[in-house]
């Protein structure tokens, strides 16, 4: 019988599967943060139980720490309770933490691959919603509750209804300017915010095939973003490139055995999906958000719509504006911004300062917007360095922060103040979402660069030869 990609990997896992219920998955790697495992571990010991397999379950600090002065005490309370709290359960269970200070420090979603920890075929998932990222190497990974997770460490299962299975496929050139965050945020301004509710979606053509490692952890990262319980991408050439050799990843003989395996992992030529979406990649631009989900965006050349235009009803998309300060059929290009963040689970990676420093070289910095560059791990600060692009931001006038989810999320220091609008390369625009009353514009390292310099919305093409 014909399968998806999904189908087999899932299939694979399945423990047991219970009649008329959900599925009992074993989950190949877990990874685990100082947010959501403190409670799940507290389960543990008053039930008297163990983690089945410690060397199964990796844990970093991330979403609490801050991006300045790591070497002092963290000053915030509970973060720092937090913070301790990982460190002293990932002791008594024997499992690996890279907490502040360690090398393999950094953003959960981030370490992972470059650790080699996530592999094609896989089954993976953290306490965080953003897990879907790991699906761009060819593995179902989704985020889970506290309750799961404590599920997982005593049993290394999680018990879960198989999603239905949704393909969308680009094909054709994407234009100048236009990144793998433009391509994602493309998607969901077309499906909406629920429009992937109950799938899990693979994502296929020549587009993606295209794309970096790092391009389509970007993607695969948005994916719940429409709803979706994660994505993923069929694993090729660039996948097993980029695995060789790290530290986790198989050698030798071991690395053969799994080679013979990942090469099977894709969708068979007459599998049948529950839906199937395909776009041009020539139509879409840089892209920017305007409202307060992340489906509220359009081209960046683009009027923000008419209420009439727009799902989900007339009073709640004037409450969005409301918030946002904007109005129908403004222009977005040449809005005053106050902040720029690039970073996150999204965004801090290499590539993405990459293309953050080429449009910056020989420009400054404008004098009215603070920039807070903050990268995705401790290897990616390194590459930074090492690169050149450290200098090249210096001389425009920004300053690179330390590893950790800074501004994604109001989670620690890095917040947007009260009614300041921020371009950001992470992943959510929700109301507080980066601050109590912040104003947050999704968009690509490109377009974030192109407003860290103008200090206003603007197009990145009117930069790029």
């Amino acid at each position: 019988m014909s399968k998806t990609l999904f189908d087999k990997v899932w299939d694979a896992h399945v423990v047991r599967k219970i009649e008329g219920g959900p599925d009992v998955l074993f989950i190949d790697r877990h990874l685990i943060h100082e947010v959501t495992s403190p409670v799940a571990f507290l389960g543990l010991r008053q039930r008297g139980i163990t983690v089945l397999y410690p060397e199964r379950t990796f844990a970093t600090a991330d979403h609490n720490t801050p991006t300045i002065n790591q070497h002092l005490p963290v000053q915030d309370p509970l973060s720092a309770n937090q913070l301790r709290a990982l460190e002293e359960n990932t002791k008594a269970y024997g499992i690996r933490h890279w907490g502040l200070g360690h090398d393999k420090n950094g953003i959960v979603h981030v370490i992972g691959p470059e650790n080699g920890i996530t592999q094609p075929g896989a089954t993976i998932v953290c306490g965080d919603s953003h897990t879907s990222t790991h699906g761009a190497f060819g593995a179902i990974a989704f985020g889970i509750g506290t309750s799961e997770v404590e599920m997982v460490l005593s049993t290394q299962c999680i018990m879960q209804p198989k999603p239905k299975k949704m393909r969308i496929t680009i094909n054709g050139d994407l234009g100048k300017g236009v990144l793998p965050k433009d391509v994602a945020l493309f998607i969901i301004s077309k499906l909406t915010t629920s429009g992937a509710t109950g799938y899990f979606v693979e994502y296929a053509g020549s587009v993606f095939e295209q794309m970096s490692m790092e391009g389509r952890m970007t993607v695969c990262n948005l994916s719940i973003e429409m709803g979706a319980r994660g994505g993923m991408i069929a694993p090729d050439q660039t996948t097993f490139d980029y695995i060789k050799g790290r530290e986790f990843s198989p050698k030798g003989a071991d690395w053969d055995k799994a080679m013979e395996y990942w090469e099977t992992l894709k969708t068979d030529d007459d599998a049948v999906f529950d839906k199937e979406l395909v776009f041009d990649g020539s139509e879409i631009e840089p892209m920017i958000t305007y409202g307060t989900n992340p489906g509220m965006g359009m081209g960046i050349t683009h009027a923000i719509p008419d209420a009439t235009q727009v799902a989900g009803g007339v009073a709640t998309y004037e409450k969005s504006l409301g918030y946002m300060g904007f109005r129908e059929g403004d222009p977005m290009i040449g809005k005053k911004i106050d902040y720029v963040f690039v970073g996150s689970c999204t965004n801090g990676r290499i590539e993405d300062f990459r293309a953050f420093a080429s449009l910056v070289k020989g420009k400054k910095k404008a004098e009215n917007v603070t920039v807070w560059l903050v990268p995705g791990s401790h290897v990616v600060e390194q590459q930074i360095k090492e690169e050149g692009l450290l200098d090249i931001l210096t001389e425009a006038g920004f300053t690179l922060r330390q590893p950790g989810c800074s501004a994604c999320l109001a989670m620690n220091d890095d917040k947007v103040p009260a009614g300041k609008y921020a371009v950001s390369t992470s992943n959510r625009n929700f109301e507080g979402r980066q601050g109590p009353g912040a104003r947050t514009l999704l968009a690509s390292p490109l377009v974030a660069a192109a407003a860290a310099v103008t200090g206003v919305v603007t197009d990145p093409r009117t930069f790029i030869q």
